[in-house]
């Protein structure tokens, strides 16, 4: 069975449904590491079996000093890909360069990289928005784009039914995306 690592930095809804879609169904998740100790996903994947590894950025002199220890934490698991699913760190060539990994970004690339995605897209005058699973490279969302799907913004959408409709696309079209990814390798 094809084997991945999950990086996360939050609440970990995207790591969850990985969970219910893929794991030990697909794949094995067989660690899920995250920047921030106080991440919810914590608690979801030790919920599911899964290793749990918190690698705290703030505990690093920096970004190029996190990362090397990232990459040597990541390779002591010998994942066949490495998936980003709310990992809020924009990585260094010390990790890019060794580690072969997917992120998922909730705009349609190469519009609204970086940060706030979701609000700088819906106060856009974009009539179709989306989300992306794109391949992880120096520059910042800048990979290969792996797949997209996009939806038509509603008249008199609300930040919230526009967030819903995000997570709902990036809960269908990562699983996709992995699942689609291992069978290649």
């Amino acid at each position: 069975m094809k084997r991945i690592v999950t990086l996360f930095s939050g609440e970990g809804t995207n790591l969850a449904n990985l969970i219910e879609k893929l794991h030990l169904k697909h794949c094995a998740i067989i660690a899920a590491i995250t920047n921030n100790p106080e991440a919810g996903g914590i608690a979801k994947a030790r919920s599911a079996g899964i290793p749990v590894e918190i690698l705290d950025h703030r505990e690093f002199e920096s970004r190029e000093s996190y990362d090397a220890a990232l990459v040597e934490l990541i390779g002591e698991y010998d994942p066949d890909l490495v998936v980003l699913c709310g990992f809020m760190r924009i990585l260094t060539p010390v990790f890019t360069s060794q580690v072969r990994s997917i992120n998922l970004h909730p705009a349609l690339l190469p519009a609204f990289k970086g940060a706030r995605a979701i609000e700088r897209s819906f106060e856009s005058d974009e009539k179709i928005c989306g989300v992306s699973v794109h391949w992880v490279t120096d520059e910042l969302d800048g990979g290969e784009v792996i797949m997209q799907r996009s939806f038509a913004k509603s008249d008199g959408e609300t930040l919230e039914s526009f967030t819903t409709k995000i997570r709902a696309i990036e809960h269908e079209i990562l699983p996709l995306s992995i699942i689609s990814l291992l069978k290649e390798s």
